[in-house]
């Protein structure tokens, strides 16, 4: 778990040093990343035959996940590599926000206090900048929470497969995206010098089909507070990443939005824990 993270956390600068358009680097992901994991799904003999309802999540699902992915990449570039996976960890509110509307659940005073705590913090985040470069950081803000809504309903669609490896839901999922994809413009891999091609084979191999099997692996065997605690991860590695490598300078204001995000997503998993 430790280790998907980590590798988690360094997507975003595989996204924005491969120079390519979202379009492509979607593209190359699923058709490499899926590839590989159907292949190791075919080695390892694990094929379910889907019923129609199955078949019909799955393809809701893959929906999603592609959406997701393309609006969480525009994130990368719009607002930047740190800033954009804190606003995609609030998916755990869409999620609670997407159960209590599909299942007219009411929604707890303290869990709508918290929803108001991480978005206080998305706010803080962009630096209340109103100016034109301001408002690409917006715009960053906007499709990192989109991309958060859509792994919610990802989430969703993705429990209702049981009995299903997760490999042939993920591999699947990424031939659909290849499908989605196929008639836009792109550019080919023989198209990109080295320091471009190796970014996008790393997302597809490392970051796709390694990273799949080691999360999904490692809910197989952890506790749930372990896998809470554990993902923080995630956003804390593109944080630093951004501090080292862009050599980003955040104001106090930034760096208070990002705690702020941080402290709602920790309560919520808290108080998830305490209640189970």
């Amino acid at each position: 778990m430790i280790l998907a993270m980590l590798m988690s956390g360094t997507i975003g600068l595989f996204v924005v040093e491969s120079g390519q358009d979202n379009t492509t680097v979607v593209f190359w992901r699923c058709l490499i990343g899926g590839s590989a994991l159907l292949a190791y799904l075919s080695w390892r003999r694990q094929w379910q035959k889907l019923s129609r309802a199955n078949s019909g999540w799955l393809l809701l699902g893959g929906l999603a996940l592609v959406a997701n992915w393309f609006c969480l990449f525009g994130a990368y570039h719009l607002s930047s590599i740190s800033i954009a996976p804190l606003v995609y960890h609030t998916q755990p509110f869409f999620l609670l926000l997407i159960v209590a509307v599909s299942q007219r659940q009411a929604i707890a005073a303290s869990q709508w206090m918290l929803l108001l705590l991480a978005f206080c913090g998305v706010a803080l985040t962009t630096g209340l900048d109103l100016s034109s470069s301001g408002e690409q950081i917006w715009l960053g803000v906007g499709l990192a929470a989109i991309a958060a809504a859509l792994y919610a309903v990802a989430t969703l669609t993705t429990r209702q497969l049981t009995g299903v490896p997760p490999a042939q839901i993920a591999g699947l999922q990424m031939m659909l995206g290849v499908l989605i994809l196929l008639p836009f413009p792109k550019t080919m891999l023989t198209e990109l010098a080295l320091p471009q091609l190796v970014p996008i084979l790393m997302l597809g191999l490392m970051h796709t089909a390694l990273m799949y099997n080691l999360m999904y692996s490692a809910f197989q065997r952890l506790p749930v507070s372990s896998i809470a605690l554990l993902s923080f991860i995630y956003p804390l590695v593109a944080v630093l990443i951004d501090l080292w490598y862009y050599d980003l300078k955040l104001a106090p204001l930034q760096i208070l939005g990002m705690v702020l995000i941080l402290a709602a997503i920790g309560l919520h998993q808290r108080g998830q824990l305490l209640r189970r």
